[in-house]
């Protein structure tokens, strides 16, 4: 009788005791620290910024139509926000899956507001358009257009920022995108301590390691929830919206 084999196969990590497998986790340890601690660092050259004055007192809109953008701390002295990306005219499965991705993680702000700090998400789509997104999303954060205003409060879209106030003066403090933004998204931490990560093709990966796909390709789906961007898909959070169906058009000349 053959004895079982000790191998899990190909594609998988080697098969070691837990003596083996703490001195490795021990040794991977002394790196994470050390990856703490330099982004502790980090996080105290952030807060050595200087800032930028604007006037607070432009106005955005929201449900209850437009405010000044001084209205967005809720009476705190700071505000985080995120820029989602829009495409006008666009479908809700059409809209951008990279910020359907951070605003599905920005779900509230209760810890936030313990702090002190205030959210809101800003988009350049047109209110009515937006609205109907929100609704459909089921998001409860507040949203506000900033349709036609310039930076910081408008201009480019996919950016996470910071804001300060001091009575009724507002200051832009810290803004980042792309991979900067990564700190929203708390899945792809948990990922990342996985033995497959996150399944991308950048990855550094062992050797007979499934093969990964291009970033972020597990954004949008099909709806059996195969990642793809046909026109037939969506942002992966939309299907569990009630009424999301298999689509036909991104609504944005059927390309990502």
């Amino acid at each position: 009788m053959t004895p079982p084999s000790n191998d899990p196969g190909t594609g998988r990590p080697p098969v070691v005791d837990m003596a083996t497998w703490q001195a490795a986790r021990d040794e991977l340890l002394v790196r994470e620290k050390a990856h703490t601690r330099a982004g502790d660092a980090l996080a105290a050259q952030r807060r050595r910024l200087p800032m930028v004055e604007f006037d607070g007192k432009v106005e955005v809109v929201g449900p209850e139509g437009p405010v000044p953008f001084l209205d967005l701390f809720q009476g705190r002295e700071e505000l985080v926000v995120y820029k989602h990306m829009w495409y006008d005219g666009a479908p809700h499965q059409g809209q951008c899956e990279g910020c359907t991705t951070v605003a599905w993680h920005l779900k509230d702000a209760v810890y936030l507001n313990a702090r002190g700090v205030s959210l809101a998400m800003l988009t350049t789509g047109a209110w009515e358009e937006v609205a109907a997104y929100v609704d459909f999303m089921g998001y409860t954060q507040p949203w506000y257009s900033v349709r036609g205003l310039d930076e910081p409060v408008g201009g480019s879209m996919g950016y996470l920022c910071a804001f300060l106030r001091a009575g009724e003066r507002t200051f832009l403090t810290y803004s980042t995108t792309a991979r900067g933004i990564e700190l929203v998204n708390g899945s792809l931490g948990l990922l990342d301590i996985t033995a497959y990560g996150r399944g991308e093709a950048w990855e550094d990966k062992p050797e007979g390691w499934p093969e990964g796909n291009r970033p972020c390709w597990s954004w949008r789906t099909d709806a059996n929830g195969n990642a793809t961007w046909g026109q037939d898909s969506r942002p992966v959070p939309q299907w569990t919206r009630p009424g999301a169906t298999r689509e036909h058009t991104l609504g944005r000349g059927g390309e990502h």
